[in-house]
């Protein structure tokens, strides 16, 4: 625990520190975020990109550090003057309540993020492609090793900078659980606020303010955090992109709840959109936000604007396309439809579609990948029966909110309710995300996001347009006191059945199977004696024993398919 607040501080520093940098250079001097926090989510999409991009001139580690840690202190000098705002802000709006509530939030999930549960697909690949992030960076054709060594994602790269491996001790894995905390800051930032309300104050002089959209954003999102505190230890994929989108919606909301008019936020949080597709493919459509800041641009000509975003965007993806190209050969693996490359190293096709029908089988809740070719209507049937009972009441509010949806879009257009577009914006890219995730891969942990948040912005845009104006704020405090009551107190019992005082010091290291070993060009390489999970430590290795694929003979010069020449 001790171990994981000290690499969150260190986190906290750089990429607040490149945060403010960075919308500096694309927002320009008169510019400034209105949350402090906003700077450390624009840092971590600076440093993901610095950390994948760092990974393909070599191992991400001890240098990779001392570079970044560099280019803060440059621009810490070359921003003195704004950096000293900044902090004057922070002293003036910190109280000694806001301090001891960051200090509770902040063990409290280093706690979390420091035991718990070790997912399945962490030991399968996710500590080892995190390894070998470390030890080499990238390397060709990887994905000839072990096929989930090419699911390339920008939340290992991130892992491996800040795993403080070459240390010495152990690879620390807390950047899921850094993100589930910032995530909580954002959520109590919103339903803690308070404003006096004219005629009608409570005692003291004060009320909370009438409930908005942006409220039940974050109602949920601390609804994800409780399911995921006892498994934010594994540096799974899917938790940075629902992590990230759920930051990205909410902030959304609230500007749009403000009357923001300035294109440049909007367009912040679609950059950061970009960085949430090179952590996983699933959250991709959430790029269909970018409708609104470029019609912003648009209307007022902003040519440099546009350009400057765009540029940006692309330097975004870049590095995770180059990653992508090196690793697999593709383009998008395990996406054939794009075909462009023909290097040695490049995975079969027929390897490539096979494998990309087995996530989409998997996502269904079937090992059986002969059943890629059903229709929705033979397999969803099937699916839907295995979900649980709180996912079949968001499945069903979410398909009638299909309908709720298309009702306010005619009556929008019909009463010509522009007041109603953004509404409309936001929850018609939820209501695309939700279908693509439903009738793809729709595995609950690929994008409860997208099937929870879409009910809850139409269903909750409904209850604020037809709840007694007087009474909205009863109801909504009522429902929130009895659901949030329940959870918090459900998910203190089972905290506490598994607390320990074990992790204190040092995080849960990942866990770790029994292997073999055997020699390929003077390399040990080890698969598991069962099953097939190895872990961090015993590296290289994979599910099977490799033949002899090496391109050259060193690992640095990468891997090719032999079975498939």
């Amino acid at each position: 625990m001790l171990s994981v607040i000290l690499i969150w501080l260190y986190m906290l520093f750089t990429c607040y520190v490149t945060g403010v940098a960075s919308i500096r250079i694309i927002a320009g001097k008169d510019y400034s975020c209105k949350q402090e926090i906003s700077y450390v989510y624009a840092g971590i999409g600076v440093v993901m990109v610095y950390a994948q991009l760092f990974s393909l001139f070599g191992g991400v580690g001890f240098t990779a550090n001392l570079i970044l840690l560099f280019a803060c202190a440059i621009c810490l000098v070359f921003l003195k003057k704004e950096f000293l705002n900044h902090l004057h802000t922070c002293r003036l709006t910190i109280t000694p309540i806001k301090a001891m509530v960051f200090i509770l939030i902040l063990s409290g999930f280093a706690y979390g993020t420091s035991t718990g549960v070790i997912h399945y697909d962490t030991g399968l690949y996710h500590a080892q492609s995190i390894r070998w992030i470390e030890e080499y960076g990238v390397v060709p054709g990887l994905g000839n090793l072990h096929s989930r060594l090419a699911y390339n994602s920008a939340a290992f790269c991130l892992s491996a900078l800040y795993s403080m491996a070459f240390l010495g001790g152990q690879s620390y894995h807390c950047c899921a659980g850094f993100l589930a905390f910032l995530l909580m800051l954002v959520c109590l930032e919103g339903l803690t606020k308070e404003k006096i309300r004219k005629g009608r104050a409570l005692r003291g002089g004060l009320s909370f303010r009438k409930p908005r959209l942006s409220d039940f954003a974050r109602i949920t999102a601390i609804y994800y955090l409780l399911i995921i505190f006892d498994e934010m230890v594994s540096p799974a994929s899917d938790y940075f992109m629902v992590l990230l989108v759920f930051f990205i919606l909410i902030r959304w909301l609230d500007l749009t709840e403000e009357k923001e008019n300035s294109c440049l936020p909007y367009g912040l949080l679609c950059v950061l959109g970009v960085s949430v597709v090179t952590v996983k493919l699933s959250g991709a459509l959430i790029l269909l936000l970018t409708v609104k800041p470029a019609v912003m641009m648009i209307k007022e000509k902003q040519g440099k604007e546009i350009a400057k975003f765009l540029l940006t965007g692309f330097l975004t993806v870049l590095p995770f396309l180059i990653r992508n190209v090196i690793l697999s050969g593709w383009l998008v693996y395990p996406f054939t439809s794009i075909d462009l490359f023909s290097f040695a190293f490049k995975i079969p096709k027929g390897m490539a579609d096979y494998d990309a029908r087995e996530i989409q089988v998997w996502g269904r809740g079937f090992s059986d990948v002969t059943r890629y070719g059903e229709s929705p209507a033979k397999w969803l049937p099937e699916w839907i029966s295995h979900l649980d009972r709180s996912n079949k009441v968001f499945l069903a509010m979410a398909l009638a909110g299909l309908l709720l949806w298309t009702a306010y879009l005619l009556y929008a257009v019909i009463k010509k309710r522009k007041d109603m577009l953004d509404f409309l914006h936001v929850a018609g890219t939820l209501l695309v995300c939700f279908l693509f995730w439903l009738l793809s891969a729709p595995l609950v942990r690929y994008g409860c996001v997208f099937l929870w948040m879409f009910p809850v912005m139409v269903w909750g845009f409904l209850y604020l347009q037809i709840s007694p104006h007087m009474d909205r704020f009863k109801i909504y405090l009522i429902v929130l006191v009895l659901f949030g009551g329940y959870k918090v107190t459900a998910f203190g019992i089972e905290t506490g059945k598994g607390a320990t005082a074990q992790y204190l010091i040092r995080q849960k290291d990942y866990d770790n199977y029994e292997t073999v070993s055997y020699e390929l060009h003077g390399y040990t390489f080890y698969y598991p004696l069962q099953g097939d999970r190895v872990g961090y430590r015993d590296f290289p290795s994979a599910p099977i024993k490799a033949e002899d694929i090496f391109l050259g003979d060193t690992i640095r010069e990468g891997f090719k398919d032999v079975i498939h020449e």
